[in-house]
């Protein structure tokens, strides 16, 4: 259990009405396909975090300006509070790939309207913001 929040950082990337997602290996979410991002560190700014996460995670560089979303994700339960910032990304240079297959089984690019059904809690918030900026929802599966 934590006495503290942490600090995340994610980047919903968007390109030609697709949005690029890691399978999680590990918990939380295990199993489901999220948003590429990771822990900021003491002392980096948050956009400097998302570079250096994406970098890591799935090999591609990215200039981070325009916030999407702030997520609060609280688990009681497992005593996990976690504060991410989302940058909205609508390209980037290299060619994704999976560099970290130990935290990810897959990654791979999904069409806004046919998402997959397992979200993890961050990427379902970013989606939600996706669609208030484009003014409507984004006829995504339900998660169950």
């Amino acid at each position: 259990m934590q006495n503290e929040p942490r600090l995340g950082c994610g980047a919903a990337i968007v390109v030609d009405g697709r949005l690029l997602l890691v399978q999680r290996r590990t918990d939380p979410e295990a199993g489901c396909w999220g948003l590429p991002g990771g822990k900021v560190d003491l002392f980096e700014p948050a956009a400097d975090a998302v570079r250096r996460e994406i970098a890591e995670e799935v090999g591609i560089a990215i200039d981070p300006v325009d916030l999407l979303c702030v997520v609060d994700q609280i688990d009681r339960a497992t005593g996990m509070h976690w504060l991410s910032p989302v940058y909205r990304v609508d390209r980037y240079q290299g060619e994704p790939v999976n560099r970290e297959p130990g935290k990810h089984a897959a990654i791979g690019w999904f069409a806004l309207d046919a998402l997959p059904a397992s979200l993890t809690t961050p990427t379902r918030t970013a989606i939600a913001a996706l669609a208030r900026r484009a003014g409507g929802p984004l006829d995504q599966k339900p998660n169950p």
